[in-house]
């Protein structure tokens, strides 16, 4: 199923003293999927079935438009999942059309799919409002947020250009305020570059990782302030991601013996598997759970910091707001460098090292990054296909492992017609990529931007960010010296040594089509759409039962009678799949507080970071299960009388009839 966010909201006409005057709007939408037996999309392991919830998963989108004409806009959608997709963004196109009027207004060309980039999700529309306001622009930098995953593959940049720059990733956060005519915030929206890869690849339960957290420190924070708007909502975007870590104790290998190989992340027995990078809460051991929360936590800080001072930041001004967006087939494109010389793309292809994995999430077997792999693995590859000579002579010195996209049985394997996009709004610009960029080449495509839009836009400076893996996922694009190197993300650099290249030729030769009275560019060759060809493995949900002498919602484990604050309060229920029903708006669990006149009022549910359900199969063939949910209290949690609720939904043996049930625990009290 796929879904589509948008909102529309009552014009205000206030006028304020500084800035110039756009329509803005911001709106939130779950997009939780199937929370059990679905595996996550990520890490690549198999065994990282989904087996429950910790955070529900939203898509938080927003809308700039020009005032002066409402069909020149933008929509930048924010997706706690691993990155844009094709067809979920074919439907949400499909979906405003239909609807008809204002919603037509957003199409290809002024609509963003913009990923997260959480490793722990399998990945609704919603309402929201345009009203008349303000933009403002505030940056700060995240303390110990990210460290560089391949030092080695960054050092291969010249000295020259890594000495503009004292870190080897970027740890500045852009803020844009969306601030409306009479004063209220409507929401934020910033871009920080960091992988959403805290929790490990043992973790089973659906999270946003860590712009996750971070989203919803700052909206349960911020929406009950003075200042926050109705429906307030902040948007942690992904940026320059591609070589980044939020694992900033470095990689260590778990046989003891130190740190791994900065070169090829191996360990002592020659291979990567036992090389993981360290949270900064990995003492913890709780499948990087802690961490997640913490690198959330700093992020969250940072962008409340830049909030409560950006009325001393820059203000957006300028006519007009902008976008364009086109489709670029990648193979043999041949173009001119920076330097001059002629480049050229190749068909879409996956080195060696890509199967390495990276120290966030080790790959399999001997394969080790920058080290070829043994006969073994190239003869997996090459009875998928054999590249031709001129992919090989293409890829330059990628030893090609799996030849995508050059496969196509039973549809493409992956894209080789990408994306290329651009968003802009008076002096802010949005670099929209379809990949996920190394850190110094998001800055080498930002830089040729900003100097490519002053002859657009001479003055005031403009201001560019980079947000991705978005719309259509093309894995990685690195400098050509980081992919001279081999690492996972040279190996994962589809388009070979001149992909970022390409990519910033595509986008700089466009850039007359953000100027205020620019037309739109043509379309391109368009990507296949293969909806209608994707088919599941996953079996469906047969019905539920509850053993004899058992009913639906049963509490099978009561909660204490009381607890100090800050344990964690359990209880087990007899339960029922929760794929019968994603409850999307809603929640399968929450926690009641006992007011002093008696009632029962629901102060915790699916979207607390605190609140775990967990779901277990326990007899197959009668389909029965159980569900576990723990309250973590130490989340700020007042004294007081509560009780557990878990909201279930049973799929009936012989009418396939889906029943929703409830289950109640006892009271307990926190002291």
């Amino acid at each position: 199923m796929l879904w589509l966010l948008y909102l529309l909201f009552l014009a205000v006409a206030v006028q304020a003293a500084t800035g110039d005057q756009y329509l803005i709007g911001a709106g939130k939408g779950d997009i939780t999927g199937p929370v059990v037996e679905v595996p996550f999309m990520g890490y690549a392991n198999l065994e990282q079935k989904g087996t429950g919830l910790r955070q529900r998963l939203y898509a938080r989108s927003f809308i700039i438009g020009d005032i002066n004409n409402p069909a020149d806009r933008f929509l930048y959608i924010v997706l706690d999942t691993i990155a844009g997709d094709t067809a979920i963004r074919n439907g949400i196109l499909e979906g405003l059309q239909a609807l008809g009027g204002d919603y037509a207004l957003f199409h290809t060309g002024n609509v963003a799919l913009v990923g997260t980039h959480s490793h722990s999700g399998p990945g609704g529309w919603h309402n929201y409002v345009l009203t008349q306001g303000y933009l403002d622009v505030g940056t700060g930098n995240v303390q110990d947020g990210a460290i560089n995953r391949s030092l080695w593959a960054y050092l291969a940049n010249p000295e020259s250009e890594r000495a503009r720059y004292p870190n080897t990733t970027d740890t500045t956060m852009t803020l844009l305020r969306l601030k409306r005519a009479d004063g209220k915030i409507q929401g934020i929206l910033n871009w920080y570059a960091v992988h959403g890869t805290s929790a490990h690849n043992n973790n089973t339960h659906v999270t946003g990782d860590n712009k996750g957290v971070a989203a919803y420190l700052f909206e349960k924070e911020f929406s009950t302030s003075s200042d926050a708007a109705p429906g307030f909502v902040a948007g942690f975007s992904q940026a320059n991601v591609g070589d980044t870590s939020p694992n900033v104790l470095g990689q260590w290998c778990t046989d003891g013996s130190g740190q791994c190989s900065l070169q090829t992340s191996t360990c002592g027995d020659g291979k990567s598997t036992g090389c993981h990078g360290r949270g900064p809460m990995w003492e913890k051991n709780d499948k990087g759970i802690s961490s997640c929360y913490e690198i959330g936590r700093r992020q969250y800080a940072t962008a409340k910091d830049i909030l409560s001072s950006i009325d001393g930041g820059t203000p957006v001004t300028g006519p007009s707001v902008k976008a364009f967006h086109f489709f670029h087939d990648m193979r043999y494109f041949t173009f001119t460098r920076p330097d001059g010389s002629q480049g050229m793309t190749c068909p879409a292809a996956l080195g060696e090292s890509f199967a390495a994995g990276t120290t966030d999430g080790p790959g399999v077997g001997d394969f080790a990054q920058t080290i070829n792999a043994n006969p073994f693995w190239k003869f997996v590859g090459g009875a998928l296909r054999i590249p031709s000579a001129r992919q090989k002579a293409c890829q330059g010195v990628k030893k090609i492992l799996l030849d995508v996209g050059e496969m196509d049985v039973p549809f493409a394997w992956t894209a080789n017609i990408v994306d290329i996009q651009i968003l802009r709004v008076g002096q802010f610009v949005i670099i929209v990529s379809p990949a996920e960029v190394s850190t110094m080449a998001g800055r080498r495509w930002r830089d040729a931007i900003e100097n490519a839009t002053k002859s657009i836009l001479p003055s005031p400076d403009p201001i560019v960010v980079l947000g991705g893996p978005a719309n259509t996922y093309t894995h990685y694009a690195v400098t050509p010296e980081e992919y001279d190197i081999q690492r996972y993300e040279g190996a994962s650099t589809l388009y070979g040594r001149d992909t970022l290249n390409a990519y910033i030729n595509l986008t700089v030769g466009a850039i007359g089509f953000l100027s205020p009275t620019a037309k739109k560019p043509a379309p391109g060759p368009l990507p296949p759409d293969n909806r209608a060809r994707s088919t599941t493995i996953i079996p469906p949900v047969m019905y539920d039962n509850a053993p004899l002498g058992r009913k639906m919602g049963q509490v099978l484990s009561q909660p204490r009678a009381s607890y100090p604050r800050g344990m964690t309060v359990t209880a087990v229920f007899q339960g029922a799949n929760p794929r019968n029903n994603l409850r999307l708006e809603g929640t399968f669990a929450a926690v009641e507080q006992q007011q002093a006149d008696g009632r029962w009022v629901r102060v915790r549910d699916d979207s607390d970071w605190h609140l775990v359900y967990s779901w277990m199969r326990t007899d197959v063939v009668w389909g029965a299960s159980t569900v576990q949910i723990d309250w973590e209290t130490g989340d700020g949690a007042d004294k007081g009388t509560y009780r557990i609720k878990y909201y279930g939904d049973q799929k009936m043996s012989f009418t396939g009839k889906i029943v929703a049930f409830e289950g109640t625990s006892n009271a307990f009290a926190l002291t």
